[in-house]
């Protein structure tokens, strides 16, 4: 879901790191690259991967980190390694999150911006408040952390805060219960990789992959033609928009 999103929103090439006994083939993602990785006894990513994934991502303009990567141990110290250690724009969400939870000393090394997208559930394993009292304090939580980490934190639910490392709040006052659905934020979080690779400020980035303007745009039929959703097993029998898989 998160590569197929990055593809719908015009990263143009999109590569998966994944362990090696995975086969993307069966899951129709016939235009998404893949890099088969070592893996662990349980068929994570495994410590032996770091080299790989470090190399992998010299002339890339972007990382997204985190979803379906397990909360094996040996794997989340692989994904606190590369979260420090990779100096590309980074968006960090679901088992990422969960790496860095009681350990954020990762967030300090970096030398590059980075997104971080959880709910409130990965926000109150984040920095161990009640998630009933962030749901309370949205605004004041998010800024806090964001200026406290450096980093550009969009808090997922009902009126989507993104803050930011200098104390600048966006509120997405739109939405609506369709949104809460398995896989909505795995999506998320490869739309704002997308922008995030096509060089677009990554406050920007943020916001837009979950702003007003994008949920009325998504509404509107599009015109044939080259566009930067269209990928290239897409149906031509579709009026102009593309197939849902």
């Amino acid at each position: 879901m998160t590569s197929l999103a990055a593809l719908r929103c015009g990263a143009g090439l999109v590569t998966v790191a994944l362990p090696k006994s995975i086969d993307l083939a069966t899951a129709d993602l016939m235009e998404v690259m893949t890099l088969p990785l070592p893996e662990t006894p349980e068929g994570t990513l495994s410590l032996a991967a770091e080299k790989s994934l470090l190399q992998a991502v010299q002339g890339k303009d972007a990382v997204v980190i985190g979803p379906g990567l397990s909360q094996n141990e040996e794997t989340q110290r692989l994904i606190r390694t590369l979260i420090a250690e990779i100096s590309l724009p980074i968006v960090v969400d679901a088992d990422g999150l969960n790496a860095l939870a009681g350990d954020l000393s990762a967030l300090k090394k970096r030398k590059a911006p980075v997104i971080l997208t959880p709910h409130p559930g990965e926000m109150s394993r984040l920095i161990g408040k009640r998630t009933d009292l962030i749901q309370k304090e949205r605004f004041t939580v998010a800024a806090h952390f964001a200026e406290q980490w450096g980093a550009v934190l969009v808090l997922k639910g009902a009126h989507t805060v993104v803050a930011t490392p200098d104390g600048f709040v966006r509120v997405n006052n739109t939405g609506n219960p369709g949104m809460a659905t398995a896989g909505t934020g795995d999506a998320l979080t490869g739309m704002i990789g997308a922008w995030l690779a096509q060089g677009i400020d990554p406050v920007d980035a943020a916001a837009g992959g979950d702003a007003p303007w994008y949920g009325r745009r998504s509404r509107r039929r599009r015109p044939r033609g080259d566009r930067p959703d269209r990928l290239r097993f897409d149906s031509e029998d579709s009026g102009g928009d593309p197939k849902i898989r």
